[in-house]
């Protein structure tokens, strides 16, 4: 299962464009039903928490773009550490903020999923 890095910094990637897309539909697939999600506030959202909120629109990420990824592949789960420019609108208010990640995928029968995010904002 070596080599699988890079596949998995493009799929986070394609994540975060998702994101931005605000296309809930194809963030499901790529998360994990048990996803743990830590904002930089502190804040955790589980899988339905955080696409609730998007579907809502009371949370509405404008655009998140990585930066410095570096995977760890330990063959059924990559690790990805890296930055993030984070554009978002949470209940109402825009904010632009970058972060330092750490995001865990596992290779779920056959299908990569994000399992976990934890993120600390950077010092403007």
């Amino acid at each position: 299962m070596a080599g699988n890095g890079d596949m998995i910094i493009q799929r986070d990637k394609d994540r975060m464009d998702a994101m931005g897309r605000k296309d809930v539909a194809a963030l499901k697939n790529m998360i994990c039903k048990g996803l743990i999600y830590t904002h930089s506030s502190a804040r955790m959202d589980t899988k339905d928490t955080l696409l609730g909120a998007m579907e809502s629109g009371s949370t509405v990420y404008n655009s998140v773009v990585p930066s410095e990824v570096v995977a760890q592949d330990l063959g059924e789960v990559v690790v990805l550490t890296g930055k993030a420019a984070i554009s978002v609108t949470s209940g109402g208010k825009p904010n632009s903020f970058n972060v330092r990640f750490t995001d865990v995928w596992q290779n779920q029968g056959g299908t990569w999923r994000m399992v976990t995010w934890q993120s600390t904002r950077l010092a403007d």
